[in-house]
């Protein structure tokens, strides 16, 4: 027997279903705190290449034409959290908090690497039974295009708005926050927007940046931005009280905390620690359960 569609109930959004039975506090924190800006937290983690550089000396013997890198195993590491652990993928939009339907990650890909290169809007979708080489090939195919001369729809939009006459570009975009506010946005306007996703994600390391912190934003749906730095050498102290260097990387997070309370988010962080200390776990489906 065919499966019946699914009808959005009054209230629902098209990306997003009105959360009914919520606790009076998360019920009337974002009536208190209703921008997303006011509502900012911050997490830095540090974690050890050791076992990323061994499972990707070890997958990448036979790859060559698009070889797996650390940003790779972040971002299968954070979508596979954001799976098992839904409240990271809620958001909040005009003082109400839904569950979003999908699972979805965006990043900006540099065309070239010069002062005038130019960007490009990517994004990926993970499906419950996606794995790391699923979703490595969705990349591909994403950074592919977004080197290519192919413009997003999003970017597309932004350069036509651009070219109206300054008032007349003001009052689209106030009309468009309004519309964006009741989630009434054009599709065709938001299909690519970055901060109508599950997380954004951006590599400083491969600018030879350290960590850092994004802001989110009033405008979209975006409640995660994870940020990954430089892989570089951190001293520690051995057990002989010598000290030595070992590999590591630094990645900032910053949340909504209107989505969950702190234990919600220490726990997450917790999985995100034991994935990438056992990137193999990333080669089974999104929604297996681990342990941690």
């Amino acid at each position: 027997m065919a499966k019946k569609k699914q009808h959005r109930r009054f209230g629902d959004r098209r990306d997003g279903k009105l959360i009914r039975d919520l606790d009076p506090m998360h019920v009337i924190t974002p009536i208190l705190y209703p921008n997303r800006c006011d509502n900012e937290a911050y997490f830095l983690e540090r974690f050890e290449m050791a076992p990323i550089r061994a499972y990707l000396e070890k997958i990448n013997q036979n790859e060559t034409d698009f070889p797996y890198t650390p940003f790779h195993i972040l971002v299968t590491a954070v979508l596979k959290v954001l799976t098992l652990r839904p409240r990271l993928n809620r958001f909040v939009a005009n003082k109400l908090m839904y569950q979003r339907n999908e699972v979805t990650a965006s990043f900006v890909v540099k065309k070239l690497f010069t002062d005038n290169g130019a960007e490009a809007l990517a994004l990926i979708k993970a499906a419950e039974n996606d794995t790391l080489v699923t979703l490595h090939h969705k990349l591909y195919q994403q950074i592919a295009t977004s080197r290519s001369d192919v413009v997003d729809k999003s970017s597309e939009s932004m350069d036509i708005v651009s070219r109206m006459p300054r008032r007349m570009t003001r009052l689209f975009c106030e009309f468009i926050c309004f519309l964006d506010r009741i989630g009434k946005c054009p599709y065709s306007l938001i299909a690519t927007d970055p901060y109508y996703q599950s997380v954004v994600l951006s590599n400083l390391g491969s600018l030879k940046l350290n960590v850092g912190y994004h802001h989110l934003t009033n405008w979209g749906t975006c409640s995660l931005f994870a940020i990954m730095g430089e892989i570089k050498d951190t001293p520690y102290q051995k057990e002989d009280g010598t000290m030595g260097y070992h590999e590591t990387v630094d990645v900032g997070l910053t949340v909504d905390e209107r989505l969950a309370d702190g234990y919600y988010y220490a726990k997450s962080l917790r999985l995100l620690k034991k994935i990438l200390a056992n990137p193999e776990l990333l080669e089974l489906p999104m929604n297996a359960e681990v342990d941690y």
